[in-house]
């Protein structure tokens, strides 16, 4: 789940912060402090999470995009200047950008908004935003809520009765409401001082941001893994009183299936399985980044020498083309398997199922799956030639029809060119110059596209008139029937501008003949 960080670097984070027995300190010292303890704590437990870094007053600037390389992140954090008023929604806006262009919209991101409480004056502080939130046309819209699914972790440099002596804690409250209630704010408890922003930073750790280790169990064979990103807890909409679902860190095998049979199934989330080596004392052995690089090459080699069950079953699941079901909690269920991120590398993953007692219809019930030993005949066949789970539909999805896609330039020019070449190898390519033609036609249909039937058919205007002198009689009269067929379409009143409606090849003297000779 990546992260962007949003650190405010207006002049209302250079307000000093007295702290007894040491120089005087600023409130961006402390911020910077307590996101470098963030930075640590992920670079040891959270080396996988992409996390970017955006400052802001009246403007934002991203400083380091998202990036797995927390030295990078740490540097930047002490090459930070100091600029003018707070405006936090161009800072939100920012934080849209950010994401969508790297992750799109479907991807859950988290942010953690570093300020001080104080925001802004005049327009374009926060106060400002929230008055006018309702008044706003949709081009103009607030940030939030995002247009991803995100959770927004504000941390103020200020303690709970600063906040509460302004309106300020109810504003940033309104942005956690705005979110829909994704998040949550956090205050320094008692005086500005880097043991209590510590603390601070320390809740947010422990609240997103701990790894989530299990223990795979397969009979008698166990693994400590750590699953990653951290499942979120799933809340059931269908109950009454819903309570959020979190899943067991004992994961139990319960058996194993093909990967037909399981298909494409609909998963909740997906999550990397990463093994956890440990040493006879119990200790973790080759996790973690250490500041020398021999001693991390050293714990690695240790590590792979160590028998993992892990490996193991991540092995045979990519051999054998099978899954594993997981219990994850009462009457809920996922997967094991193995996926491939390129010819040479695959991961183990895990995906969660809906919580219930029948996840996958076409299975049916979990508790009713058995092992093939018990059933009085191989279910699958002696030649493996059938299953035992109901067949999919024979009827063609429209997902899987071979559709006509432009979102690019590139997939029109490259249709319209195929039809020109076919047009010039008439009447030899006849059949596959009208089939073109008529997928075209339908899709140009279908999109409204008028414009481009007119546009096609002027082309084919233009190929008739260049054709060679030695070039077969029957090819004038093709296209010149083509281009009137498409002039036709284009006006999207005539008979022949019918979805359905197909142009066939323009019957002439020279067609049979040519035909007899092919």
């Amino acid at each position: 789940m990546p992260t962007v960080v949003v650190m405010d670097v207006s002049l209302s984070m250079t307000r000093p912060v007295s702290i007894e027995g040491s120089e005087e300190y600023q409130r961006k010292h402390l911020a910077a402090h307590g996101l470098t303890m963030l930075f640590e704590h992920m670079a040891t437990n959270y080396k996988l999470e992409f996390t970017a870094l955006v400052v802001f007053s009246s403007l934002w600037e991203l400083m380091v995009p998202f990036t797995r390389d927390y030295n990078t992140l740490q540097e930047a954090l002490s090459n930070m200047d100091d600029y003018d008023k707070t405006c936090l929604e161009s800072a939100l806006v920012g934080v849209c950008n950010i994401v969508q262009q790297e992750w799109g919209g479907a991807i859950p991101c988290q942010v953690v908004l570093v300020t001080d409480g104080c925001l802004g004056i005049g327009r374009g502080s926060l106060r400002h935003s929230l008055a006018t939130h309702n008044q706003r046309s949709e081009s103009n819209r607030f940030p939030l809520p995002f247009p991803f699914p995100s959770k927004l972790y504000i941390m103020c440099m200020a303690n709970l009765e600063e906040l509460q002596s302004t309106d300020s804690l109810d504003c940033l409250e309104r942005l956690i409401d705005l979110n829909n209630g994704e998040g949550q704010i956090f205050t320094i408890d008692g005086p500005l001082c880097l043991k209590n922003v510590q603390s601070m930073f320390g809740k947010l750790i422990d609240l997103a941001y701990t790894p989530f280790h299990a223990i795979l169990k397969c009979g008698h064979l166990t693994a400590d893994v750590q699953v990653f990103p951290r499942p979120e807890p799933f809340v059931v909409d269908e109950e009454i009183d819903p309570i959020p679902k979190v899943i067991n860190t004992d994961l139990e095998i319960v058996g194993f299936i093909d990967i037909a049979d399981i298909s494409s199934p609909p998963v909740l989330s997906r999550h990397l399985v990463l093994p956890i080596a440990l040493n006879k004392e119990g200790d973790e052995v080759g996790t973690g980044i250490t500041d020398d690089n021999e001693d991390e090459n050293s714990a690695n080699q240790i590590a792979g020498k160590i028998p993992n069950f892990c490996v193991l079953l991540h092995g045979s699941l990519k051999v054998e083309g099978m899954v594993a079901i997981v219990q994850l909690g009462p009457e809920w269920h996922g997967m094991l398997y193995s996926q491939a991120d390129s010819k040479k590398k695959s991961n183990l993953m895990m995906s969660l199922f809906e919580p219930g007692p029948e996840p996958l219809p076409w299975l049916g019930k979990m508790a009713q799956l058995g092992p093939i030993s018990d059933a009085k005949e191989n279910p699958y066949g002696e030649d493996d030639n059938k299953s035992p789970f109901p067949l999919q539909p024979k009827n063609k999805r429209s997902y899987a029809q071979n559709v006509t896609v432009w979102i690019k330039p590139s997939g029109l020019q490259t249709d319209v060119q195929k039809i020109l070449r076919n047009a010039r190898k008439l009447p030899e390519k006849t059949q596959t110059f009208y089939k073109e033609l008529n997928r075209l036609r339908k899709a140009a249909l279908a999109f409204g596209f008028l414009d481009l039937l007119k546009g096609v058919a002027d082309m084919l205007e233009r190929e008739c008139t260049l054709l060679p002198d030695t070039a077969h009689p029957d090819a004038a009269f093709q296209l010149t029937h083509a281009a009137q067929q498409l002039k036709l379409a284009s006006t999207g009143t005539s008979e022949y501008a019918g979805y359905e409606h197909n142009i066939t090849p323009l019957h002439t003297d020279f067609s049979g003949s040519s035909a007899e000779r092919m």
